[in-house]
């Protein structure tokens, strides 16, 4: 359009001029959706970002995030070389070298460490999307102290659910959009899955039905919730198991699905104070037993002739008493403890509130059920003409997986759905492809291995007993982040958190190098942040020596944790890499079908930076390491990591990609490699997907045609049922070692703690912090995400910063006001960890005992190549520098991590402050840290014109 026009008159605009001369298709990373997008060019340059209508995840829709790709490419944060520390650590003095010198350096590193003791490194990866890789270099390199971003954001979550139903919310699962009537989120903010959710949510919205949001804040799909509860932070447990007390008292549980599918009815040893007390009865095949009442005998669970039952005390073959796991369940929370009543004071939640919620529950469940015509044949071989399905839905995220009780939150919520019959059937929660996995998945955590070689398997995976946890004879962890042991024996994502505390306090011992991937440790991904700092520049005492002696640090952008860095291996964006977005990773499948991606450069770098996964197979090959090497020791994929994507095999017929497999390319799931599969993946605009045949799209549990498609897809080694766990055995196991049975028991100081939290039945209690809290610190504190950012890369998007560009302290306008609080007025938030002073803003939607800001939003004086004074940096904050890593010391002593004590989740959300007024206005944020000083980076625009160079000239067309 013309640069000016007459008032009045539209302005003449040109609609023949090109958006593009070329079109290329890749996959966004401007979130976690993994949506399909086309990326428009022209002259070579990136001139318009829009979603792909042909993409199974987002179909066409895109966000501010998506379409704000192009500033991401653009950005003046943008790392430009290999850097090396010239000052001190924290200062930001770097100094540009040649990538022949970085690699050099790293593999002298690296190798050192390898010869002498593999352990010495610590390598974690940020919210990177190759954890694939990243898992298996671990494993070849020979280090246990690996994982990824998942113990701060939602292992709870994850393991919850793999642990109960073989799947969790989110990447392995979704809502039956199209079916279901009544749809129930628990703590989720519009960050996660975002479009595929707003999607979803037009749909309901468009069929009317009911969407009930829980969540102690209003914003973005609580908005919009046809019911919004504003629950108190932390007790959504409680409040799951009130539901579950209502149900069981109208007696509107689905009992043929508990019987068929769960291990409800499985025969639970009783005989306290023995070594198998609560543990599965089993018969002389090893078979979990149940009560047959069609034919009065004790059966096999796999016997799909029996009629099991729920309820009744049997007596075993040995003369001991036995019971149904659903008669302990119904025992427990019919107890008038789980009464609404009793919730009610807990979650600030009416009780006839929670008494209709769970009556609308039953009414849809059990009087709207769904009837699909469509005939399959379970795992026993029993034929059924159609499917029948509960059309009640349930997602949850981070809301209640980061409190230090949100492992049996979470446990708490698939039991609810259990009992409905509300798991992969019609209108409910449904799996999506690679799972269902057996329960819990095959896979232990190794370590730790010899000097100069490899784990004997994966650093992360899912204990199912004792014996299986990394821990040393006298029960000492054996990881750095203390993942696997007894402080956190289910940590299936390990504990990313710790890793910087414990290598400063050389805690259980000292490492040699820190090795990160796009883990802004040095900020807002750390919890108690000036400490953390703090810890990344102490030197030792007596040798003058930093305390964590080495740090390599790999990034795109000039984010806070490069200026800790001795070593920074430049990353690029998304738009000028490969990138695979693996069934072995995190799938984007659906429901319906299986699905997998690939990223492919759209533009070539302009700077001498490079894909942090090309590097870290070539430090591999040059480490010698197996796998990345041949027979020859000459590299096994000079091609980096589009080699790597192509033939690499976890098992035979096994890759990274499922998608145009075997020679000829027509074969998917498993086949032998294809030397043009990435070729084909361009052709088919950067994705693959196939449908999962008509019969095999609900029960996938227990569903023949499922267990087949899948054992021939290579997810499942075997054609067998995955039974869901109500009572869960490995739990059970757990604590029966802290009672002093086993080979393997906790030392005596953690076995009180073992005992209480490994209950095999969920169960609620206040979170820790919570309970430490006095009436000080009255008010919970909370973060969540923006629809419009995500993490801390986003936030500097130069286009974003005008939606969110500071950020305020959030508070009820009734809380507020009595302490003569308005807007924009300056507070002082205090915890018993510390203070800042921020800015406030009164709103009426949220929980009148909560505050809360925006996550990630503030940022480091001179980090980003921001100017210094950009309102990031003065008015922004994190509420981090208020978050305490422990808890306060116990009898004797010892402090646990504020962390869920069964996987050792994060409780960033379990943070307790007080408010007040601050004396006198401020003129920015405290707590506010010295100005970084920035490394060569792209020139900072003073004013952004991108988009001037593609306009045509004045009166062209």
């Amino acid at each position: 359009m013309p640069d000016s026009f007459t008032p009045g008159r539209d302005p003449e605009i040109s609609r023949n001029h090109p958006v593009s001369d070329e079109v290329k298709y890749t996959t966004c990373y401007m979130c976690a959706c993994r949506c399909g997008i086309k990326v428009h060019l022209k002259d070579g340059a990136i001139r318009y970002i829009e979603g792909n209508r042909d993409h199974p995840v987002n179909r066409g829709v895109l966000c501010a995030k998506g379409s704000a790709g192009i500033m991401q490419q653009n950005s003046p944060a943008r790392l430009r070389k290999p850097l090396m520390r010239v000052g001190p650590r924290g200062s930001g003095e770097l100094r540009e070298i040649e990538w022949a010198e970085a690699l050099d350096t790293a593999v002298q590193w690296l190798g050192d460490i390898r010869a002498r003791d593999p352990s010495q490194l610590a390598f974690f990866t940020g919210r990177d999307q190759s954890q694939a890789l990243t898992a298996w270099w671990a494993q070849q390199y020979g280090t246990l102290n690996y994982a990824a971003h998942g113990g701060f954001c939602s292992v709870n979550m994850a393991a919850a659910g793999l642990y109960t139903i073989g799947g969790a919310f989110w990447e392995f699962g979704e809502p039956d959009w199209h079916r279901t009537k009544y749809f129930l989120l628990f703590g989720v903010a519009e960050d996660h899955d975002s479009n595929p959710i707003k999607i979803g949510l037009g749909h309901l919205k468009g069929r009317g039905a009911k969407v009930v949001s829980i969540n102690p804040i209003r914003t973005g799909y609580s908005a919009i919730a046809d019911e919004w509860i504003g629950i108190r932070p932390g007790t959504d447990g409680f409040l799951v198991l009130a539901l579950i007390h209502e149900l069981l008292r109208a007696g509107k549980i689905d009992a043929d699905y508990l019987a068929r599918y769960t291990n409800a009815p499985w025969l639970v040893i009783q005989d306290a104070g023995a070594a198998d007390h609560g543990l599965f009865a089993r018969g002389g095949d090893g078979e979990k037993l149940v009560w047959d009442r069609k034919h009065d005998r004790l059966a096999s669970a796999r016997d799909g002739d029996a009629l099991p039952s729920l309820t009744g005390a049997r007596v075993l073959a040995d003369g001991r008493r036995a019971v149904p796991s659903f008669a302990l369940m119904a025992q427990r929370y019919l107890d008038p403890r789980y009464a609404p009543e009793q919730a009610s004071q807990e979650t600030g939640i009416p009780a006839a509130t929670i008494k209709r919620i769970a009556a609308e529950i039953a009414h849809v469940a059990f009087s709207e059920a769904i009837v699909v015509d469509q005939p399959w044949t379970d795992w026993a071989g029993r034929h059924y003409s159609t499917m029948i399905g509960r059309p009640v839905s349930m997602h949850a995220m981070r809301g209640i997986s980061a409190h230090s009780n949100g492992f049996h939150t979470c446990r708490a919520l698939h039991l609810l759905q259990m009992l409905l019959g509300a798991i992969d059937t019609p209108g409910s929660f449904r799996y999506e492809p690679p799972y269902p996995k057996p329960i819990p998945p095959p896979i232990k955590p190794a370590g730790p291995a010899a000097a100069g070689a490899s784990l004997s398997g994966p650093p992360l995976g899912f204990p199912s007993e004792p014996s299986e946890l990394l821990v040393d004879a006298a029960g000492r962890a054996l990881r750095l982040d203390k993942a696997f042991s007894w402080e956190a024996p289910l940590a299936a994502h390990g504990l990313m958190h710790h890793v910087i505390a414990n290598a400063w306090k050389r805690d259980p011992y000292a490492i040699d190098t820190l090795f990160l991937y796009m883990a802004n440790m040095g900020w807002n991904s750390a919890m108690n942040t000036a400490e953390t700092m703090r810890m990344l520049t102490d030197r030792d005492a007596g040798s003058g020596e930093y305390r964590i002696p080495r740090i390599i640090y790999s990034d795109a952008y000039y984010s806070e944790m490069v200026a800790y860095a001795d070593l920074v291996l430049p990353d690029t964006t998304y738009l000028e890499r490969y990138d695979c977005i693996s069934l072995l990773d995190r799938p984007i499948s659906d429901s319906e079908g299986a699905a997998d991606a690939i990223r492919q450069p759209v533009v070539k770098p302009d700077r001498d930076v490079r894909p942090f996964q090309d590097v870290l197979i070539e430090l591999g090959a040059r480490l010698k390491l197996p796998g990345f090497v041949d027979q020859d020791g000459a590299p096994k994929y000079p091609g980096l990591y589009p080699d790597y994507i192509v033939n690499h095999e976890r098992r035979p017929g096994l890759g990274p990609l499922a998608g145009w497999r075997g020679a000829d390319g027509n074969a998917e799931g498993k086949g032998a490699v294809n030397s043009r599969q990435l070729e084909r993946y361009i052709e088919h605009q950067c994705f693959w997907r196939t449908e999962m045949p008509a019969e095999a799209r609900y029960f996938k549990m227990a569903n023949r045609a499922y267990l087949d498609w899948a054992v021939t897809m290579g997810f499942l080694d075997r054609a067998e049922p995955v039974v869901l766990q109500l009572y869960s055995e490995t739990l059970q196991k757990f604590r029966l070692a802290a009672q002093g049975h086993g080979k393997v028991q906790p030392p005596a100081e953690h076995r009180e703690r073992i005992e209480t939290y490994f209950d095999p039945l969920p169960l609620w209690y206040p979170p820790f912090e919570g309970a430490d809290a006095d009436a000080r610190f009255p008010l919970h504190a909370l973060t969540q995400r923006p629809m419009a950012m995500y993490h801390s890369w986003g936030s500097q998007n130069a286009w974003l910063r005008q939606i969110h560009g500071e950020n305020r302290l959030f508070i009820h306008r009734a809380t507020a006001e009595p302490l003569g609080i308005s807007d924009d007025d300056w507070v002082t938030v205090t915890s018993r960890h510390g203070s800042i002073t921020v800015q406030a803003k009164l709103m009426e939607g949220v929980n009148r005992d909560t505050v809360w800001t925006w996550n990630a939003i503030g940022k480091r004086s001179g980090a980003w190549n921001l100017d210094p004074a950009a309102r990031e940096a003065t008015h922004g904050f994190l509420v981090n520098h208020l978050i305490a890593e422990l808890l306060p010391a116990r009898e004797g002593g010892f402090r646990y991590a504020n962390a869920d004590p069964v996987t050792g989740q994060a409780a960033w959300y379990d943070l307790r402050v007080s408010i007040t007024k601050a004396a006198q206005p401020a003129t920015q944020s405290e707590p506010h840290f010295a100005t970084l000083k920035t490394p060569p980076l792209p020139q900072r625009p003073k004013t952004l014109r991108y988009g001037a160079q593609f306009r045509p000239p004045k009166g062209g067309r």
